[in-house]
């Protein structure tokens, strides 16, 4: 037999047919949908007198156009997204869908809640109407993003058209140093292949490096890697992540466990499998790393300096210094390190599971929010808000001058209330870092969450291997 990717393996064997060379109809065992992509898909399931065909393979969640305010009972004020929250309920009560509404206890971002709560499994395809979808590689299953008329096909057929891609491996060995994560790891990566990098690919992880990562570090890993512009991102099923999934997927048990167990443990490439492009890099090397422009690849490490313009290798890519010098107000040349910052937003798909709030209150903690900046912290979902402030690190958050917020994607995206002012710089632990993505004329610089709770205390930005870190 001619050996094969984990990726091949995935695609092959939710195959109900192969169209041409390059397409399959590939099945979907878990469609997720959001308030925003999913209207004119309904619609054009109405129009055609369509139901929805498997309705218990998918669920819904209110999350990007949500605010975040700390108040009991949530209300969306803004009449368009009010209207798109109501319509997803309406769309979901007729057709029997799972809804995480605007006020459930458990509401949250969907590459949050899924994954906490069991129904992201090895091997599984899921797909949602958002390009973080890529997230769930890190337990083994195929994620990846599509658009809105691809989410109409998936509700009548749980079926998707799909174009194959071809397959990148990424192979990190050696041990992240103290101060550094996945975050920074993930950064590194993104700088050195590119924005465009991993188009047309999905990339697997492996190495020494990537089995040592907890399963949070690699859903920040896995999610992040679609701003490399990979069509999706797998790490092969470990006993940590098959762990972290029947903790979770209660409904796995007596011989179906035995089963699931056994199916998980072929989930990985074959030892003679070709990959179509390879990348090794070595985690010893990783420093903690902050993106200085507006693309994520625009990055360096926190020790590094602003870069010139004329540097550059190519007209284009001067022009594209050029430009994200002017917008975000840095000089070449100058240090990163010390570069003030009037805001610090901790949250999203990115980082806002338990793991990374923990490493902001360790960092936080006897310490207090400099003067002059505003700095809030957004649960990536209500259970780990609920453990959160079981653990004490809400305590310790807004004591140190934190906001403590409801959760959603909030400052991700400007797509809801929390939306910085123009020129306003912020620390971010989000995924991108676009012009105007927080805010019109907003700044951002993506970081972990420790390097954006070290820039909250100090108010610059700054490397947190100089701080002093207390743990509980």
């Amino acid at each position: 037999m001619t050996p094969k990717t984990l990726y091949q393996k995935l695609v092959d064997s939710h195959t109900v047919a192969r169209l041409d060379d390059d397409n399959v109809l590939l099945y979907c065992d878990l469609h997720l949908m959001n308030e925003y992509t999913s209207p004119q898909a309904f619609a054009g399931l109405h129009e055609q007198d369509r139901g929805v065909l498997v309705p218990g393979q998918n669920v819904s969640v209110v999350s990007h156009i949500i605010p975040t305010h700390p108040t009991a009972i949530r209300v969306i004020a803004d009449p368009a997204s009010a209207l798109q929250a109501t319509n997803l309920r309406a769309n979901c009560e007729r057709h029997a869908i799972p809804l995480f509404d605007t006020n459930d206890t458990l509401q949250g971002i969907e590459h949050v809640i899924a994954p906490e709560h069991g129904m992201i499994r090895p091997g599984m395809v899921v797909i949602c109407g958002d390009s973080h979808t890529t997230t769930y590689g890190a337990l083994g299953a195929l994620g990846f993003g599509i658009g809105t008329s691809e989410v109409e096909h998936v509700l009548a057929t749980q079926t998707l058209v799909y174009r194959m891609a071809r397959t990148m491996r990424i192979r990190v060995d050696g041990k992240l140093p103290a101060g550094t994560t996945a975050k920074d790891l993930i950064l590194r990566i993104i700088g050195a292949i590119g924005a465009q990098g991993a188009r047309g690919y999905v990339v697997e992880y492996c190495g020494s490096a990537i089995r040592d990562l907890s399963i949070e570090a690699r859903f920040t890993l896995c999610n992040m890697t679609v701003e490399a512009a990979a069509r999706g991102a797998l790490i092969a099923p470990d006993a940590v992540a098959t762990d972290y999934v029947l903790r979770r997927a209660v409904d796995i048990e007596g011989p179906q466990r035995d089963a699931a167990l056994s199916y998980w443990a072929t989930l990985q490439s074959d030892a003679d499998a070709v990959f179509d492009m390879d990348f090794v890099f070595d985690a010893s090397e990783i420093e903690p790393y902050v993106t200085w422009g507006t693309s994520p690849d625009q990055v360096l490490p926190v020790s590094g300096q602003i870069p010139f313009p004329e540097d550059q290798l190519d007209e284009a890519e001067q022009r594209s210094v050029e430009r994200a010098l002017a917008y975000t107000h840095l000089q070449p040349g100058a240090a990163l390190a010390g570069t003030p910052i009037q805001h610090v937003f901790i949250g999203s798909c990115t980082n806002g599971r338990i793991e990374d709030l923990r490493a902001v209150a360790s960092v936080v903690r006897g310490r207090k929010v400099a003067a002059g900046v505003r700095a809030m912290v957004v649960p990536g979902s209500g259970a780990v808000k609920a453990q959160a402030e079981r653990e004490g690190l809400a305590e310790v958050l807004t004591a140190a001058g934190f906001e403590w917020r409801q959760p959603g994607c909030s400052m991700c995206l400007a797509m809801n209330d929390d939306v910085l002012a123009d020129g306003v710089r912020c620390a971010s632990t989000t995924n991108r870092n676009f012009e105007g993505r927080q805010g019109r004329g907003a700044i951002t610089h993506l970081m972990s969450p420790a390097m954006a709770a070290a820039a909250a205390v100090t108010g610059v930005i700054t490397d947190v291997r100089k701080l002093e870190i207390t743990h509980a």
